[in-house]
């Protein structure tokens, strides 16, 4: 009864529809990111996000039409950074994430009557989510899933050996421009109900509790997926029941179940 009347609400169906998407998406991208070690990447582009969306409530821009480009950008410009042994990619991803806050912030405060949009975006809002959003997380979960299976092999062969990969003639590039992008319109959509400093643990949490229990990538992949899914659901359900924040109560929720992980694999050994 609680559950049916929980989610009577359209602000929590939205939620519940576009929090699993993007979290589904989340998951299965997280695992390519963790093991090539860009899982940082997520955190730099979610701050990114952040500053761009002050810039388009500053000018009364729609944030996700100017955000969602300058995010891609940032994405490819993380990625060519990563690509050149001559530079430090965690050096970048620090520099990139401090600007973006600082100009966030700097344009926050010479704006006036923006205060309540912005936190929407930094902490996360249930009620800021539309059913735009929840078309957008459609097509966006609908794009990584085709993703997905149709390029599972080529994205598994580029995860873990880009020289290899490379010398079969695999276009390398071409799928981590394509992991970009995706990677950047999850967090855009993720940020309405996460928050700009929560997004990237959807990313993080799923995939590094998926390592903890299974070996195989397919595995790994799968059990992410559902880890994510579940987490989620439960967060978002104990946010309504004890009025907690959504975001970090789907992150607690994330670690707990990682901190399990970690457990088991402690015992199992």
């Amino acid at each position: 009864m609680m559950l049916l009347e929980m989610f009577s609400w359209p602000f929590m169906q939205r939620a519940l529809i576009a929090g699993v998407l993007v979290s589904l998406c989340a998951a299965l991208l997280g695992v390519s990111l963790v093991l090539k070690r860009y899982s940082m990447i997520g955190d730099g582009l979610s701050h990114v996000s952040f500053g761009a969306l002050a810039i388009a409530v500053a000018l009364g821009i729609t944030p996700l039409y100017f955000s969602i480009p300058v995010v891609i950008l940032a994405a490819f410009f993380l990625l060519r950074a990563a690509d050149n042994p001559n530079r430090s990619n965690d050096a970048a991803i620090a520099a990139l994430s401090a600007a973006s806050l600082a100009i966030g912030i700097l344009v926050i405060s010479r704006t006036s009557g923006m205060t309540t949009d912005v936190d929407s975006y930094m902490f996360g809002s249930v009620l800021a989510m539309t059913w735009a959003d929840v078309a957008l997380s459609v097509v966006l979960c609908a794009a990584v899933l085709t993703m997905f299976i149709l390029f599972y092999h080529k994205i598994f062969a580029v995860t873990f050996d880009e020289s290899f990969s490379r010398a079969t003639g695999l276009h390398v590039n071409r799928y981590n421009t394509l992991l970009a992008i995706l990677t950047a319109l999850t967090i855009v959509l993720g940020m309405r109900m996460m928050g700009a400093m929560l997004i990237s643990s959807l990313i993080i949490f799923p995939a590094l509790t998926a390592m903890r229990l299974f070996r195989s990538f397919r595995n790994v992949v799968l059990c992410a997926a559902v880890m994510s899914v579940v987490c989620f659901c439960a967060g978002l359900i104990i946010s309504f029941v004890y009025s907690t924040p959504v975001g970090a109560t789907v992150v607690a929720a994330d670690l707990a179940v990682f901190l399990a992980a970690c457990a088991a694999r402690l015992l199992r050994r």
